[in-house]
């Protein structure tokens, strides 16, 4: 029988791994609120990521097993890492989205899935299909407290995943820039009428969105190991937990990661589900949360004139 420490246990997964959907999700919300579009090549940027994480931070850890440098290397690695998606996301969206920002919805659509296997293709001929592990910076032991064992990755995981959310929030409401991105989301014609460079906005929220998959890439690896076809299922349940929130929500994308990653790891213990098949609960929420209320959590329903 299950008892009440399990449970709670269970939770603070769940609350570790929706950290990491959240971190993806907003990717997906950011893109969509602003193009209208889903990016499927998103899931795929997160793997990118997580390879550039690993092979910076092995370079920069070398033979050295100071742990005071361990860290160090890592949070230079996420902050290259994030670098380095976010040129490749502007790149994306420069040659595989903006030649379609006026052709049929499909098209753009299409692209991104033909972008989506350019580089898990890719990743897997560069690098091999074999997986690989992400070192942890620090010793990994879990620390008990009151029967629930809490591990210094998921104190990471959450930690970094509140601090880029909070940095995102205070981006798009206070900086110039980011109510340049809210303005465009609203009516891009009327933000180039205003004077906003709607090309530097599209390109700048690509940036940064893929500076969060790739934040989400390196976390999501110490649980999963690097491999080119990781970003597939992390990247279409972090979509589902955007469609949860409410896609184009910033704030409905982070709620939905949470969720999602709550309902996935309590519900298959709870409902008896086994482990293998626990990716069942994420599409079995969406479909409820469509025929429930089709436009998410936090999501409005916007009608649009004809």
């Amino acid at each position: 029988m299950t008892t009440l420490i399990q449970y709670l246990q269970y939770l603070l997964n769940g609350i570790t791994l929706g950290a990491i959907y959240a971190l993806i999700a907003l990717g997906y919300t950011m893109v969509y609120g602003i193009l209208k579009f889903i990016n499927f090549a998103h899931g795929d940027i997160l793997m990118v990521g997580a390879y550039a994480g690993l092979f910076i931070f092995t370079f920069l850890l070398g033979e050295s097993t100071n742990a005071a440098w361990m860290l160090i290397a890592f949070f230079i690695a996420m902050l290259l890492s994030m670098a380095f998606c976010a040129i490749l996301g502007m790149f994306i969206e420069r040659v595989a989205y903006k030649p379609l920002r006026n052709a049929n919805r499909l098209a753009p659509l299409l692209s991104a899935i033909g972008v989506s296997f350019i580089l898990s293709n890719g990743a897997a001929w560069l690098f091999g299909a074999q997986s690989r592990r992400f070192p942890y910076p620090f010793d990994d032991t879990p620390i008990s407290i009151a029967g629930l064992a809490i591990t210094p990755h998921q104190i990471l995981t959450v930690l970094v995943s509140v601090v880029m959310m909070v940095v995102l929030t205070v981006f798009v409401n206070k900086t110039r820039m980011g109510k340049a991105m809210r303005a465009t989301s609203l009516d891009q014609s009327t933000s180039e009428l205003m004077g906003i460079d709607v090309n530097k906005v599209i390109s700048l929220t690509f940036a940064v969105g893929s500076a969060l998959a790739a934040v989400g890439g390196i976390l999501a690896a110490f649980d999963f190991r690097v491999y080119a076809s990781m970003g597939t299922m992390t990247g279409l349940k972090a979509f589902v937990a955007a469609v949860i929130g409410g896609i184009g929500n910033i704030q409905g994308a982070m709620l939905g990661g949470l969720l999602l990653g709550i309902l996935e790891s309590i519900g298959a213990p709870l409902l008896g589900i086994p482990s293998a098949l626990r990716d069942t609960i994420a599409f079995a929420a969406l479909i409820i949360i469509l025929l429930v209320k089709p436009d998410g959590i936090l999501g409005k329903n916007e009608r649009e004139k004809v």
